[in-house]
Parts: structure tokens; sequence; C-alpha cells
């Protein structure tokens, strides 16, 4: 089963980290990303670029409008995210529970990820896109 860990930090959070030595911060981080990998676990992992760039599009009226600036409370951002291949939910939150160079202020929200054998293999919309996944080396 697949798994997002979507990281998430607040505003005080991310100030805990702000002087924190980049080089020692690439090299935990480094140590924990080489245990997924050997694990056989990770399927990718990005981190997200400051939120003062983002843009918006809200979908709640027509046409749909543009707004700079991140959606909803900047008190809790998401900041990257890892996916990975495990077997249950409980080693999803192992893995959550090892990340490094989180504490107060941060947390992980761990979300299942639907695979497409979950849906109607009959529909033409399903059988286009596995057809896609296996023309791109995904299934």
């Amino acid at each position: 089963m697949k798994y997002m860990l979507i990281m998430r930090a607040t505003d005080e959070g991310w100030a805990s980290v702000a002087d924190v030595d980049m080089d020692h911060m690439l090299e935990v981080m480094g140590r924990f990303h080489d245990e997924l990998v050997r694990a056989g676990v990770l399927l990718a992992m990005e981190g997200l670029d400051d939120p003062a760039d983002t843009v918006v599009v809200d979908h709640s009226s027509e046409p749909p409008v543009v707004t700079d600036g991140p959606y909803g409370e900047t008190k809790e951002l998401f900041g990257g995210f890892y996916l990975l291949e495990v077997a249950s939910k409980e080693e999803a939150v192992e893995w959550a529970k090892r990340a490094p160079g989180v504490g107060a202020g941060f947390m992980t929200e761990i979300r299942r990820v639907s695979s497409i054998d979950e849906f109607p293999q009959d529909n033409e919309w399903v059988q286009k896109e596995r057809a896609w996944r296996e023309a791109t080396g995904q299934l």
C-alpha cells in the first residue's frame, strides 16, 4: 500500500530550525533517506518552496479566482512529503515517528494513496489511465 507522509510545521516550528546548520540538516536527513531507500519503501520525496511564492486558484466562483499567497491558515503549511510503499498504516506511522529534524511545532499527516485498482476497471477513463501508467512504467 502507498502512504503519503505530509510534513507540516507551525510558524514556531519553522522558527526553531531557522538557524540550524544546513550541512548538519542535510546529513541528518540524508541518513534517514538512506534508511528509506535501503528498506525499499521510498517511492518519492520532495520539499516545497517558500509559501510566500504560492498562488491559489479558488474554484468557488466562475471563472475561478487566482490570488497570491498560501491558502488557509499559514500556521500549519505543507512543507514537503514522502511517498512510501509499505505493508500497513502502522508501518507508515513507524517511519513518520523516525523522521529526523522535527519536534515541537512539526507534525506529519499520514494518508493512504488510492490505487487505480480500486476504481471500476470497465470505465474508459480508468482504462486510459491504466494504459498511460503501463506506458510510463508506473504499473
